[in-house]
């Protein structure tokens, strides 16, 4: 089963400043709004590489005033915001532009990834995909890998983009162009994908692992 969860961003812009209050600021966690304003409003005045002190003199009210609304403990009024947008050089419109953009997440439970049937796919060897990336300019693809059976002829894959290999299960000689590295449970292979890659020798079965391939997509 996949669920596509859709969430509005809540978590605050990086790099907090000495005169926000984190106290103030994990209260104010279910005021979406508010939390979203505030965090374009430092955005907008960190890029003119303004103070707090600076930006809120130049709107025309108090220091406080601006770190409450920078850490959305307080809801800006109408007039608040044009001052700001004035100071700070840019349309009301833009603190609010992130409020309404959807942040997605895919859960999938245990055993319930989307089988897919890659190119060169034999009996004992099964994929599971268990996410997905959407509307992102990246795509991002996690399978989970399974392999039971011996087989003589493994399928080398060859495509765009990075691979991370993470090994759970069993023992595996994987190709990477013209070197085999053997993987146990614990280990790692990151790589390009645009060389031939693939499960070589299949060394202690079953055989499980983790593969996360990374490209950008194509007329991005």
């Amino acid at each position: 089963m996949w669920v596509i969860a859709k969430n509005r961003p809540t978590d605050t812009a990086a790099g907090r400043e000495e005169e926000q209050d984190p106290h103030a600021l994990a209260g104010a966690r279910e005021n979406l709004l508010e939390v979203a304003i505030g965090r374009e409003v430092k955005a907008c005045r960190l890029a003119l590489d303004l103070t707090v002190a600076e930006a809120a003199r130049a709107a025309g009210f108090s220091t406080g005033m601006l770190s409450k609304i920078e850490n959305g403990v307080t809801s800006p009024s109408l007039a608040t915001l044009q001052a700001l947008s004035h100071a700070l050089q840019v349309p009301v419109t833009a603190f609010f532009r992130r409020f309404e953009q959807t942040r997605t997440a895919t859960f999938v439970k245990s055993g319930k990834g989307l089988t897919i049937e890659r190119r060169g796919t034999r009996s004992g060897q099964q994929y599971q995909l268990l996410g997905h990336g959407t509307g992102k300019r990246l795509s991002v693809e996690p399978y989970l890998i399974t392999l039971t059976q011996e087989s003589d002829v493994f399928p080398l894959f060859q495509h765009a983009g990075t691979e991370f290999l993470y090994m759970l299960e069993g023992r595996v000689g994987y190709r990477h162009a013209d070197r085999i590295y053997v993987l146990e449970p614990g280990d790692s292979l990151f790589f390009d994908a645009d060389a031939p890659h693939g499960p070589e020798e299949l060394l202690e079965l079953p055989t499980r692992y983790l593969s996360i391939i990374c490209y950008v997509r194509e007329g991005s």
